[in-house]
């Protein structure tokens, strides 16, 4: 592996309130940057002060939006060592992602040590409070400057760290979401599966819509005959109907999530029955309407398990498990987390220690 050089700031930052950290909001100390080059290759691993970035106003990314990103976390121990949740699976996952929008791929191996370095430089930031834990984003975007479609021949790797608190302002309470049904996110053969801003810009209108009805998610129907559940904004969706628990299936509108792989594997190693299939919103409003659907939640790295106590589709407000956690919910958030802040064995081998 080529050696990453390292340049440590010489004016380091105040450390936030732990108890105030929010999501998103602060940043540490030092970035990893990584340049790429028709012909030559990923060169210049670098670890450098945290800072803007200088780029030509003809920046391919700005045009064109070529670019990728992931998100992972770094978890401090009751021990206080640091750990990282399936890392591998992310930069995986980035380039997936990567050959969908003509990305060069990065050395997965190579990835997921400078990431290890990285926050082992910034380990004084990984916060100790309950349910914090320190954000990973690695991305990369095209640096050509040229105004023209096709793909950059050079491009940009970074990973910039955040402490964070919970996703939620609710926290681990249920969370009520809007099913959208003008608006769509992807379509096969789209990049829904991928992990790119514009899947995520093309969901901020309904998003502003449904956060003006007091919703804090948006549900996505399938883009051609918006019928079928995909996922949730930020995360993907679990339903337990009468005892099974279903969760639409990968069919190439929707990311492969790493959290969603997890809470499969878990729940199968319990006895539990889980069908990853395609799921109507009419089968699902009858479950809700007759009983049956017993719990929903949703899944990923920011929230990791978000329970889900009310559902609106076409105005009308249907009420899940009486807005409250379902058993199943508490006990996936509980033995996940548990196992990410290293309270709890790893039967899995998912964690890894950054030192």
């Amino acid at each position: 592996m080529p050696e990453i050089k390292v340049t440590l700031t010489t004016n380091p930052k105040q450390k936030p309130d732990q108890s105030k950290l929010g999501f998103g909001t602060y940043f540490t100390d030092h970035m990893f940057l990584m340049n790429y080059e028709e012909g030559k290759g990923w060169y210049d691993p670098r670890i450098v002060p945290y800072g803007p970035f200088e780029i030509d106003p003809a920046c391919m990314v700005l045009h064109y939006a070529q670019e990728i990103f992931e998100g992972l976390k770094a978890y401090r121990t009751p021990s206080s060592e640091i750990q990282l949740f399936r890392p591998w699976e992310n930069f995986k996952r980035l380039n997936i992602s990567g050959e969908r929008l003509c990305v060069p791929p990065v050395d997965v191996d190579f990835a997921v040590e400078a990431v290890k370095k990285l926050v082992d430089i910034e380990s004084d930031w990984v916060p100790s409070e309950p349910n914090t834990s320190l954000y990973v984003r690695p991305f990369i975007f095209a640096t050509d400057n040229h105004v023209g479609v096709h793909a950059s021949r050079t491009y940009l790797f970074a990973i910039i760290l955040s402490p964070v608190g919970a996703y939620y302002a609710e926290g681990l309470n249920p969370v009520k979401i809007m099913i959208e049904n003008e608006d769509v996110r992807a379509v096969r053969g789209g990049m829904g599966y991928t992990k790119t801003g514009g899947n995520y810009a093309a969901s901020l209108r309904a998003g502003e819509r449904a956060a003006k009805e007091g919703y804090s998610q948006v549900l996505w129907l399938d883009g051609v005959e918006r019928k079928y559940i995909e996922e949730v904004g930020a995360m993907n969706v679990f339903f337990k109907i009468d005892g099974e628990i279903i969760t639409p299936a990968l069919l190439g509108s929707i990311l492969a999530g790493i959290t969603r792989k997890s809470c499969i594997e878990l729940l199968r190693s319990w006895g539990m029955t889980v069908t990853e299939r395609r799921l109507s919103v009419d089968e699902l409003i009858e479950a809700a309407d007759n009983g049956k659907l017993e719990e929903a939640f949703g899944s990923g790295t920011a929230a990791v398990i978000s329970p889900i106590g009310e559902i609106s589709f076409g105005g009308v407000k249907h009420v899940i498990n009486n807005g409250l956690i379902g058993e199943t919910t508490q006990k996936l958030y509980d033995e996940l987390t548990s196992i990410q802040w290293g309270k709890a064995e790893d039967k899995f081998g998912w964690t890894t220690k950054t030192k």
